[in-house]
């Protein structure tokens, strides 16, 4: 590797295990891409346009990178991010990204300077810092190369060596370009994810238009608690259709419910009037995680649980410029009494598979891991959004693997919506395990062989068996 990616990053100083964490990188570093859940754009594979220019790809949708400058004083709109009501904002490409090359020291010792220094070295074979000086070179490199067919979605897909990628689509998506993908005969495997928070949640804005569009698909009564349920049920099948092996929850906790079937359908009842109050729309979404939990039983998808975001925290960010804009916090989040519930009617099921990630890293040692490692339903997903970094990857594996072990983890996820940097996200991940395992080996905890078994495990074979992929 060249000057902004060293051989050894990540590795341990000690020659002893730097030298054993070399060897088991050296059997995984060149497996194939398995990325389970992310939020990759469908329609970039169905039409295999060139990308746009390099401020468009690289920054101006990445909230790593605004949100950082943000805190700086950079303004969202100088950085090109679309206001809902039409403002205006920078649309000159190069000017975007002179202004992130000017700031990009911001990033020294985040997870986004590597992965954003691997992709320019990698995939654009640019080498020299970025910086204000370098901004133009880079610009134009970038530039000049996304033009060329070698730099299309499906070609850097089978360049990353991408086996099988997963996208997320809510639950009123008509999967266009899913079906565009399927009926193009080309080999890439993409598959969908099943996200129903828009008509799951109570407080998501136009929930009860949802809910009448949802009817409106599925030829389902909607407005009642019966039909609800067949809508969601002929939802995921559609979506099965194309390829989804899960669904995906994003509540703001992990509370589940169990409610009796009366219960539930005069709560329903409730909901769907509008009539609900704060803690009955919370007791709404608990038990929605049940019904789906339920529903994998018959269907086989994987339940996915994102809790403890509270997300759009700015109101005044969430008006200007809508969801997704770097303004979500993590919060403290209970996963042993808010899972109950759900882990009493279907914990024991070997069959189900319940894959829970978190935001709040006090709870793994305390909470999470002895959970995951009694209930055969119950998996670790990995370390994920603010601790998708490496130390947040060791921290995972140090407070988790003595009480969970690895096999009730699921591998890596990337979970990204920023495509050119998946191969380096999950290198990172690789590097950083096959460092954890060094250290096991030379502490003589694990056997050299037995590494490079989980190695290999941990990479690629644990995120295709977790998800049924």
């Amino acid at each position: 590797m060249g000057a902004l990616i060293a051989d050894d990053l990540l590795f341990p100083a000690q020659a002893g295990p730097r030298g054993i964490a070399r060897d088991l990188y050296a059997g995984v570093r060149n497996l194939p891409i398995v990325s389970p859940h992310g939020h990759t754009d469908p329609r970039w594979y169905a039409l295999d346009q060139p990308f746009p220019d390099p401020a468009q790809l690289l920054v101006v949708p990445d909230h790593y990178i605004f949100r950082m400058l943000f805190s700086q004083g950079v303004r969202l709109e100088e950085l090109g991010v679309p206001a809902l009501d039409g403002s205006p904002v920078e649309t000159d490409g190069r000017a975007i990204w002179r202004r992130f090359a000017e700031h990009y020291h911001l990033f020294r010792g985040t997870p986004t300077r590597i992965w954003l220094d691997y992709t320019f070295q990698n995939l654009f074979g640019l080498e020299m810092p970025l910086s204000a000086r370098t901004a133009d070179a880079y610009y134009d490199r970038i530039a000049a190369l996304l033009a060329t067919d070698s730099y299309r979605p499906r070609a850097l897909f089978k360049r990353f060596n991408i086996e099988v990628i997963a996208t997320t689509e809510g639950a009123l998506d008509d999967l266009k370009w899913h079906r565009v993908i399927r009926e193009s005969g080309w080999d890439g495997r993409v598959v969908t994810a099943y996200r129903p928070d828009a008509v799951v949640d109570p407080d998501f804005e136009g929930f009860a238009q949802n809910l009448d569009r949802l009817g409106e698909i599925t030829g389902c009564d909607t407005g009642s608690w019966s039909g609800y349920l067949d809508a969601h049920r002929s939802r995921r099948a559609y979506f099965r259709e194309f390829g989804a092996t899960s669904s995906d929850h994003g509540h703001a906790t992990a509370q589940t419910a169990n409610l009796s079937t009366t219960e539930a359908e005069a709560l329903f009842g409730r909901i769907r009037m509008g009539r609900a109050d704060e803690g009955e729309r919370r007791l709404f979404r608990a038990q929605m995680l049940t019904e789906m939990a339920r529903m994998s039983l018959d269907d086989g998808l994987v339940l996915q649980i994102h809790p403890g975001s509270w997300r759009n925290h700015s109101p005044l960010m969430m008006a200007r410029f809508g969801r997704d804009k770097g303004f979500d916090i993590p919060t403290r989040t209970d996963y042993v009494a808010a899972l109950k519930p759900l882990l009493d009617a279907f914990g024991t099921r070997a069959d189900l598979s319940i894959i829970v990630f978190t935001l709040d890293e006090t709870s793994y040692a305390r909470e999470l891991a002895p959970l995951a490692g009694v209930y055969p339903a119950l998996k670790l997903g990995a370390a994920w959004w603010f601790h998708d970094s490496p130390e947040g990857m060791r921290r995972f594996r140090e407070m988790t693997t003595e009480t969970a072990g690895f096999y009730n983890t699921v591998g890596f996820n990337d979970d990204t919506r920023a495509f050119p940097s998946i191969p380096a996200r999950h290198d990172v991940a690789r590097r950083v395990d096959c460092a954890f395992l060094a250290h096991l080996v030379s502490e003589h905890r694990l056997r050299e062989d037995e590494a490079h078994e989980l190695a290999q495990e941990l990479a690629y074979t644990l995120a295709k068996k977790a998800y049924r992929l």
